[in-house]
């Protein structure tokens, strides 16, 4: 057995090729992105991965699989979960064949998603196992387990992984590869298989039995286990919490649960029973804390532990044991010492996204923004995003405004906005029900091509999959016309004279439209769209009429003029098109 440095997410990689799974599906976003990436790049001769059109086709996908026999893992962040909730709920009456794990990864703090989700409560909700690693280790080996647990319970398994276990390395004994050696054939068997009400109800009482099953073996799972040092401080954890408290808090005696749900009830009663004082710590909700307060137990947690935000080793330093209970001690440790400027992102030099941005500031409409790249047109000086809500929600946000306003006098001008890869996501079902129902919003679809922001990975639209194989791309202008959209124009968005023009048709038509803004991302095409380009400062007349751009090439100097960063231009010369004084020109060399 071998050693090797890996990533919470390369260690998920390898645990699935180990376990065995020969279908892996699931959708791009930070922190889950690496685990298909690695499947795809590594094991591609033992398992067959795809990015799915959404986290729900994908958990679907990994569920058909798995009635085959098939092993089978999907994987998808804390809000693709939600996406994926419909089969889930059921999956879990119906119960799996092969065995069967999403990987779900939770974002503490926010690094890059819209909310905070604490993905435990979906295995209580579903009533389903779930596994929680502390470091890429147990990643690798919990998917193993759950594969394990899944076939001899028939249920589907939970790995809720967080950003800091799946983006953190260390060191992870590998092995070798064990096939299932069961034969991959559905048998028919529609009493097992379909959940119509009256075999639907026999299914919910198996679930309830299944639940008692694991709950008793909860005890004895090797996910779980006690470190036993001073029994005055007795600390029950999961997770990456784990790694805190064993960093802070070294004397204290720990019972780390790595499979959350079922409760090991009587792990967590023989625990407390041996220790003074009773500390839950655990990152984001109350999820232990209640369950273990129910029990009867006394015990403190997010009193001390606060449920907003990545956990950190600096919390824990302000915690102590005073008179015979656990407090805490107010420091500075939290605060910055650096009193550091802020620095938000932007659009990257050359991104398409920033003409159509420019283009709409032009115009008095509402814009309804999505999960992009794109959403990063709130920030000034384009500051032309009104409303981010989910993926899809852009399209859909966009008629639900257009709707309610039908009976006013004098109607806002409505603009939804979505990328490609969420176009094909969860957006082409909003543009179906403004054709449907009559809208008359404009939705603009920026398309460049690619998934851009968790990673440049490939969609229906880019014309690869995953496994690296050519395929068609999809076309956003004849899904519109499938849909009944009649107005469809495709434009080139670093033209921002045609855009501006095709948007004001756009917007003042009583017709919905949608308008295809295509160009590839810079990033991704990994060279210059262009010439570089540069202001002739005698020409230059200080009006910054290029800095509304908010292009980070463009840069203000202390006359007050611009000059052009070349080390950053990629060549989009928006900032010509856009210049009154023509001072603007190909940098020649």
């Amino acid at each position: 057995m071998s050693k090797l440095l890996l990533s919470g997410n390369e260690a998920i990689a390898r645990g699935a090729y180990e376990a065995g799974v020969t279908v892996a599906a699931g959708y791009p976003g930070t922190p889950s992105t690496e685990v298909l990436e690695n499947v795809s790049e590594k094991y591609q001769d033992s398992i067959y991965a795809e990015w799915s059109p959404n986290e729900k086709v994908a958990f679907e996908v990994a569920a058909g699989a798995c009635f085959s026999g098939a092993r089978v893992i999907t994987t998808m962040k804390h809000v693709g979960l939600n996406v994926a909730a419909d089969p889930l709920m059921t999956l879990a009456y119906i119960g799996t064949v092969g065995g069967f794990v999403a990987v779900v990864a939770d974002d503490p703090g926010m690094h890059s998603s819209q909310n905070e989700q604490d993905t435990r409560h979906y295995a209580r909700f579903a009533k389903i196992p779930i596994l929680e690693p502390s470091d890429s280790q147990e990643a690798k080996d919990f998917i193993k387990l759950g594969i394990q647990i899944s076939e001899e319970y028939n249920t589907p398994v939970i790995l809720r992984s967080t950003t800091r276990v799946a983006h953190s390395r260390s060191l992870v004994s590998v092995a070798d590869r064990q096939e299932s050696g069961k034969p991959v054939v559905f048998e028919k068997n529609p009493q097992r298989f379909v959940p119509i009400p009256a075999w639907a109800r026999q299914m919910r009482l198996k679930v309830e039995e299944r639940l008692k099953k694991l709950a008793a073996a909860a005890k004895t799972c090797p996910a779980n286990k006690v470190i036993w040092n001073d029994k005055k401080f007795g600390i029950i954890t999961s997770g990456i919490a784990y790694q805190y408290v064993r960093e802070v808090l070294p004397e204290a005696s720990v019972l780390k649960i790595g499979m959350p749900f079922p409760f090991p009830d009587e792990l967590i009663k023989d625990f407390a029973a041996q220790v003074e004082n009773v500390l839950i710590v655990e990152e984001l909700e109350d999820f232990l804390e209640e369950h273990i307060k129910a029990l009867g137990i006394r015990c403190e947690g997010k009193s001390l532990i606060p449920n907003i935000g990545e956990l950190s080793p600096d919390v824990l330093n302000e915690l102590k044991i005073e008179k015979g209970k656990w407090k805490r001690e107010n420091s500075e440790t939290n605060d910055s010492p650096l009193n550091l400027p802020a620095r938000p992102p932007v659009l990257c030099p050359g991104c398409p996204h920033r003409g159509i941005f420019y283009a709409l500031g032009r115009l008095d409409v509402v814009v309804t923004g999505d999960i992009g790249c794109y959403s990063l047109g709130v920030a000034p000086p384009l500051s032309r995003l009104d409303t981010i809500l989910c993926m899809g929600g852009g399209v859909s946000v966009a008629h639900g405004i257009d709707k309610a306003q039908q009976h006013n006098a004098k109607k806002q001008k409505i603009v939804g906005m979505v990328g490609d890869s969420t176009f094909f996501h969860s957006g082409m079902t909003g543009l179906l029900d403004i054709a449907y129902n009559k809208g008359s919003s404009t939705i603009i679809v920026v398309d460049n091509r690619i998934t851009a922001m968790t990673g440049h990975q490939d969609n229906p639209g880019s014309g690869r999959t995953l496994m690296g194989e050519e395929t068609g791309e999809a076309s956003i202008e004849e899904i519109g016309k499938a849909c009944g959209i009649k107005n469809i124009r495709t434009i080139q968005p670093r033209d921002i004279k045609t855009a501006v023009s095709a948007l004001k048709e756009a917007t003042e038509s009583p017709e919905p439209w949608l308008i295809v803004s295509k160009a590839p991302c810079p990033l991704h095409l990994r060279k210059p769209v262009g010439p570089v380009q540069y202001i002739e400062d005698a020409a230059c007349k200080a009006c910054g009429a290029c800095l509304k751009l908010g292009c980070p090439a463009l840069e203000k100097q202390s006359t007050g003029k611009v000059r052009v960063n070349t080390l950053l231009c990629a060549g989009c010369e928006m900032c010509k098109s856009v210049c009154p004084a023509k001072a603007v020109n190909e940098l020649r060399t």
